[in-house]
């Protein structure tokens, strides 16, 4: 199995449990593997048989720009979904963290892994 990974990528949305949470945008980080046979892609050299990195990165903008999640793990689970159905990713890893949601500790955050 081949991995496509996107790492650090740094995403603005509007997340959390408390009040004051959902008033003011703040980020989240993704951590991406993504399960990709990268044979064709490297035999054509053409996007059209690759794993889009640019186009999944989009897709995630605009799902933690225009939706609001009170868990991280409902965002998570959320984009999971998207990235199986909307992108035909068979396998994947995905961490997303919170940094600065807890006063005492540098982030937090979740890891799933879907898809076998």
């Amino acid at each position: 199995m081949d991995i496509v990974y996107i790492r650090n990528l740094r995403l603005e949305t509007i997340i959390g449990i408390h009040d004051w949470e959902k008033q003011i945008p703040r980020p989240v980080i993704f951590q991406l593997e993504l399960a990709s046979d990268v044979a064709r892609a490297a035999a054509t050299d053409q996007i059209a048989d690759a794993l889009d990195y640019e186009a999944i990165t989009q897709r995630l903008r605009h799902v933690v720009s225009t939706h609001h999640f009170d868990l991280i793990e409902s965002l998570a689970e959320h984009c999971a979904g998207i990235l199986r159905d909307e992108f035909g990713v068979r396998w994947l890893r995905l961490s997303l963290s919170k940094p600065g949601a807890v006063g005492d500790a540098v982030d937090v955050g979740v890891v799933i892994e879907r898809g076998g």
